[in-house]
């Protein structure tokens, strides 16, 4: 289908064209920041990565899915971020883009993408779920395994791992009752190939790319309540959240379209509910997008 050059250069302009966005609501975009990182760090993430993204493609073409070490990889870049930015700005998007550029380098077709996600993950193993573990700890990211037995934030973590036989997939799939991620990733990402990537494909050749990415946006935040708000303020947040969303997205006049979502941004950045989630599924689903329209070509 596509070399492994072209599949790292999607991912990263996937996750640039993500942090860019503007007004994209509550998350870092080119006119807001956070205190403790900045849309820089974000921009710079994205393209520090590439190159792990290419060695994950050509890893598995090589090796085939029961050995695709996309823990490792997802590892990997979690690190080579680490030397560069001391945030978590992309460990979701590299959950999320390690297994779809490995999954696209053995497909013959897009339409093959998806279940090779699930073949990828399905036959993950239980060096992988602790590869998981030390990028979630590099990270420093809460909440993917806090609330089971194999809890990321405990010492005896990866040994419990080995001892029980848990493989990534194992891990995930316990977490995806309250991580949107985890149930991606272990359902062969229906919200990414039924949603995503078609909004944005579909908004792309219509508008300006930057308003196709906000409303992709928005689009998956009205959809899906976000999981990264609902941990830490409940679901019930997350769903009026969901709303809001919703009738901002209603509005067909681009100005006021543009007004409005800026009031939500403002609104969500002042009460600190950020819908990190939603940002990471739509770099997937943007790199999704070009991936299928470079498979066009």
């Amino acid at each position: 289908m596509l070399d492994s050059k072209l599949i790292s250069k999607i991912s990263t302009i996937s996750s640039v064209l993500e942090v860019s966005g503007y007004p994209k609501p509550g998350n870092v975009h080119r006119t807001n920041n956070f205190p403790d990182m900045v849309f820089e760090d974000f921009l710079i993430s994205g393209v520090v990565t590439g190159d792990t993204i290419e060695n994950a493609a050509e890893h598995i073409k090589k090796e085939g899915v029961t050995n695709s070490e996309v823990g490792k990889y997802i590892l990997d870049a979690v690190s080579e971020t680490d030397k560069w930015i001391k945030n978590n700005t992309n460990l979701g998007i590299m959950m999320l883009e390690v297994p779809i550029a490995q999954a696209t380098i053995i497909s013959e077709d897009f339409n093959q993408i998806q279940e090779n996600v699930g073949l990828i993950l399905e036959n993950s193993t239980v060096e992988d779920a602790v590869n998981l573990y030390s990028a979630i700890n590099i990270a420093d990211a809460g909440g993917m395994g806090e609330q089971d037995e194999y809890d990321v934030q405990s010492e005896n973590a990866k040994e419990e791992l080995r001892k029980n036989n848990q493989t990534m997939f194992d891990v995930l799939e316990i977490s995806s009752e309250w991580d949107q991620l985890a149930y991606e990733l272990t359902n062969k990402m229906p919200t990414l190939f039924t949603l995503g990537y078609k909004t944005f494909q579909k908004l792309n050749k219509n508008t300006t790319t930057n308003e196709a990415t906000v409303k992709t946006f928005l689009t998956l935040l009205s959809e899906v309540p976000d999981t990264l708000i609902s941990r830490k303020y409940g679901l019930d947040t997350a769903k009026d959240i969901s709303k809001q969303a919703k009738e901002v997205l209603k509005i067909k006049n681009y100005e006021e379209f543009i007004k409005q979502a800026n009031i939500f941004d403002k609104h969500l950045f002042e009460n600190n509910f950020n819908p990190g989630t939603t940002a990471d599924l739509t770099a997937a689903s943007i790199m999704l997008s070009f991936l299928n329209e470079a498979e066009q070509k």
